[in-house]
């Protein structure tokens, strides 16, 4: 025992084999390095590193290649195999990685790749590029600029699934869109991101062990980008490519499953960005992956997203609540804090808007996943979460705050529930009506998109008397017709679309119909200002729909006032009156002379504008 212990090289041979004249000495100590040189053990690998020298490593690689001034004969394989060795492990001792001479081998590393493609020594690759990439921003920006995510994205694939490679693969990918701009890598190789997307998106499905997380968080970070729409456009053209389907199965994996919040968070975030891509129908289906050995139901990921999201709502508004109202303030920390769970709940809202979405459909759809008592559980944990939603703007209205995107996203998940259901939480809605549509966003100077959030329920509300009592003794109407204003008028500095903006004529329409049955009467200076606003909107208007809405308001208005008091206004001339009045001229004349589909459809309208006013054109006539 003790002779064979003395047999046994030591560090020291190793190194005065590596000091030698010739090149024979030194690959023989390179070769006993390689098997008793423990590659933690940094303090050696320095030595070793400084006794052989960046020549020999070099040349030594060159000849491995093919390049170098000696072919390498029989023994080329040989040295790839160890010069590739060596360096990966050389690598591990940091400020070696990040050294010019280990930056410089990485073109040519890239080079070999797919010469070696099924060796042992492609995993020494991935090792010297995962080192070198990451200890270096140097090293990133020459992986990058000598073509390294098109070799990545060309081999990926083929890696086996949890390996090792693929572990590095990813690291790499992650390391590079970390240093370098995700807005030039997305557009310079959008093609071999989608590629790398995909694969990792198989990983994300297909494993259950710390790589798992590894790819949600690379996935996260890569979809949570604000320059991932090119990405998005390459992955919707992918015919045939099954990563929606591993998505699908990986974020059910995380959700179903006892993981901390935060991963279940960013399987939501993920859960947002392919629902972006694929359409809220991606929620339900079932994965056609063989390779899963247990199906997934079809409703599964659609439930689970919604009660992941409720969850984070709940507890993000909590969170968010305290911090503003009780916790500390002007702390960076706090602000910090506070910033990031904005963000976070906004994700939150955007999947139960989704949800929402997908549930207004269900009926329109034949042979629904989704049956009738699981249907009601959704609505039923809907209407919770929008109490929940109205409780945290509750709390907002009694601190005074108006102001913040956390509230107006707040506005926009009750707009979206109640343009399905009206009268969902209904107490509580009109309770709070007035104060939500004075909640601006932080780069709002007065409220706007929280009005139009609000447009679809105030339109249907006012279909009946009880809801216009509602939005006048709220002060809605105002809001509403501020909203038009800036929508249509010629100061209006808000872009919305035509939806948006038929739903507050409408609204308008509603209030003004019935204004004798609630003695409601319009301010002088909200239906001037409204006046005005449609006399820009409809002037040159080609479109018919525009100019009978228009006029039909205009006629409402007239029977509401007289010329007379519109032209004492300071504002209003008879310029502004004749305007008015050409424009109704017109819808008059298209009723006579068009029967196209619009004016067929609008023909309630075009009632309201011949009863009232055909009398009084006749004689301005």
């Amino acid at each position: 025992m003790e002779q064979q212990q003395q047999q046994t090289p030591s560090l020291d041979d190793c190194l005065k084999l590596l000091k030698g004249e010739r090149d024979e000495q030194r690959l023989a100590g390179l070769l006993l390095v390689t098997k008793f040189c423990n590659g933690d053990d940094l303090v050696s690998l320095r030595k070793v590193y400084n006794a052989v020298g960046v020549h020999f490593l070099d040349r030594l690689l060159r000849t491995g290649t093919g390049k170098g001034s000696v072919t390498g004969g029989d023994n080329r394989d040989m040295y790839l195999q160890l010069s590739v060795t060596v360096l990966a492990a050389f690598c591990r001792v940091p400020d070696i990685a990040e050294s010019k001479e280990m930056v410089s081998k990485i073109p040519l590393i890239l080079e070999i790749m797919p010469e070696v493609s099924g060796s042992p020594v492609l995993e020494e690759c991935y090792e010297f590029l995962y080192l070198v990439t990451t200890s270096y921003e140097d090293g990133a920006t020459a992986f990058y600029e000598s073509g390294g995510m098109k070799v990545l994205a060309s081999q990926m694939s083929s890696l086996p699934d949890g390996s090792h490679m693929m572990e590095l693969a990813m690291k790499i990918v992650q390391s590079i869109l970390s240093r370098l701009s995700q807005d030039v890598v997305t557009n310079t190789y959008v093609s071999e991101l989608s590629m790398m997307v995909a694969t990792v998106a198989r990983q994300f499905a297909l494993l259950h062990n710390s790589l798992k997380f590894e790819a949600l968080h690379l996935l996260s970070e890569i979809f949570s980008s604000k320059y991932s729409k090119p990405l998005c456009d390459a992955l919707c053209a992918m015919a045939g490519n099954k990563w929606p389907d591993h998505m699908r199965a990986g974020i059910v994996a995380i959700l179903q499953n006892r993981v901390e919040p935060a991963e279940k968070l960013h399987a939501l975030i993920l859960a947002e960005s392919v629902i972006s891509i694929m359409g809220e129908g991606w929620l339900l289906g079932q994965p056609n992956l063989p390779d899963l050995p247990d199906s997934i139901p079809a409703d599964r990921c659609f439930l689970l997203v919604l009660e992941s999201a409720r969850v984070e709502v709940a507890v993000l508004l909590n969170d968010l609540a305290y911090l503003k109202y009780e916790a500390s303030k002007d702390t960076s920390t706090t602000v910090e804090t506070i910033l990031l769970k904005q963000r976070n709940v906004a994700i939150a809202f955007s999947l139960v808007e989704r949800v929402i979405k997908l549930t207004s459909t269900m009926d329109e759809v034949e042979g629904s996943v989704i049956g009738e008592r699981t249907l009601i559980k959704v609505i039923n944990g809907l209407n919770e979460t929008i109490n929940v939603v109205l409780e945290y703007l509750e709390d907002a209205k009694e601190h005074g705050q108006k102001k913040g995107n956390d509230l107006l996203a707040s506005v926009r998940v009750v707009g979206s529930y109640l343009a399905e259901t009206p009268n969902a939480c209904k107490e509580k809605v009109r309770e709070l009506l007035d104060y939500m549509l004075t909640i601006e966003g932080e780069d709002e100077p007065s409220p706007f998109h929280s009005i139009s959030f609000l447009l679809p329920m105030m339109c249907q509300i006012t279909m009946d008397i009880e809801g216009c009592e509602a939005l006048i003794s709220s002060g809605g109407y105002k809001a509403v017709a501020e909203c038009l204003v800036k929508l249509i008028g010629p100061r209006g500095n808000m872009v919305g679309d035509d939806g948006c903006t038929f739903l507050a004529c409408d609204t308008v329409l509603n209030l003004l119909l019935k204004k004798e049955q609630m003695l409601f009467r319009m301010d002088e200076s909200t239906f001037i200002d409204l006046l005005k606003a449609i006399g820009y909107w409809a002037g040159n208007a080609n479109d018919l729909s525009v100019i009978i809405m228009a006029s039909s308001i205009c006629a409402l208005i007239f029977d509401y006032t007289s010329e007379e008091a519109l032209l004492n206004h300071p504002n209003f001339d008879n310029s502004s009156l004749h305007n008015l009045y050409k424009i109704i001229a017109r819808s008059l004349a298209s009723c006579k002379q068009d029967m196209s589909d619009i004016v067929r459809e609008e023909t309630d309208l075009l009632e309201i504008v011949t009863s009232g006013l055909s009398l009084k054109l006749e004689s301005i006539r």
